[in-house]
């Protein structure tokens, strides 16, 4: 499914996010950029322990923000960790919009042209539909 907003199109995908050939990739992380399980797991296996080491360099973070590491053996040049919850797994629309928010922030300053989001929010319960309105 594609959808054009101006000049700018958002193309929905139902796949393996460490497989796309984008610019960057996001991880819905937690505040100390830990990669444990769910999309952080499964960005740490196929690209390398060296995105989490940077990550953790670079945290603890508050919750809502974004920083970027590089993409270790990923198609993808970065990787942009979106701390959408704390370490008590707990999250909201609000931590995860501005998670979202900030994610777009950082993709902006490296000048990305294009970005792969994972549907935040799932694995904290929240619903497939108001997990893909978040973003």
């Amino acid at each position: 499914m594609e959808i054009k907003i101006n000049s700018k199109k958002i193309k929905l995908y139902l796949g393996d996010i460490t497989t796309m050939e984008v610019d960057a990739v996001v991880n819905a992380a937690n505040n100390h950029l830990y990669m444990g399980g769910g999309v952080a797991g499964a960005i740490k296996r196929k690209g390398g322990k060296i995105i989490e080491d940077e990550a953790v360099s670079k945290g603890p973070i508050p919750v809502g923000e974004a920083v970027v590491t590089n993409a270790g053996r990923l198609k993808a040049k970065y990787v942009i960790h979106a701390a959408g919850m704390a370490l008590d797994f707990k999250t909201d629309e609000t931590k995860i919009r501005n998670a979202t928010k900030n994610s777009l922030k950082r993709a902006d300053e490296l000048r990305i042209k294009s970005i792969a989001f994972p549907s935040s929010g799932k694995a904290e319960g929240f619903s497939k539909d108001a997990s893909a309105m978040t973003i």
